[in-house]
């Protein structure tokens, strides 16, 4: 019975990692080329490869397989690494100082008390 418990939670997490890597799939597809080259990550078009084999794996093979694994490696690389670089290049991160003043409080600018 613990067993039967046990795969079910892996293929849950297997399912929910197969639908992620398929998400940065799509991210990594309506990324611009030229902002590939300019982030200093490899090409568009190796990161679709990586994604979509990654993605392939997670669908087909179980999760306790080596070839998985390598897969969720290759997504996490393109979460933490790629796609923040691809967000600072093309003006996409949610920085503290987007527009406004430097004086601008949560709830407008700040005046000084006045």
């Amino acid at each position: 019975m613990l067993i039967y418990g046990f795969q079910s939670i892996l293929s849950w997490v297997q399912l929910a990692l197969g639908v992620y890597a398929a998400v940065m799939l799509v991210d990594a597809a309506v990324r611009r080329e030229d902002a590939y080259r300019a982030a200093s990550k490899q090409t568009k078009g190796m990161w679709l490869i990586f994604l979509a084999l990654a993605t392939a794996l997670l669908f087909i093979l179980p999760i306790m397989s080596f070839l998985p694994v390598i897969g969720v490696i290759a997504v996490i690389v393109y979460t933490v690494d790629v796609r923040p670089a691809l967000r600072e290049v093309t003006g996409g991160g949610r920085g503290p100082r987007r527009g406004g003043s430097s004086s601008d409080g949560p709830y407008g600018p700040y005046n000084g008390g006045r």
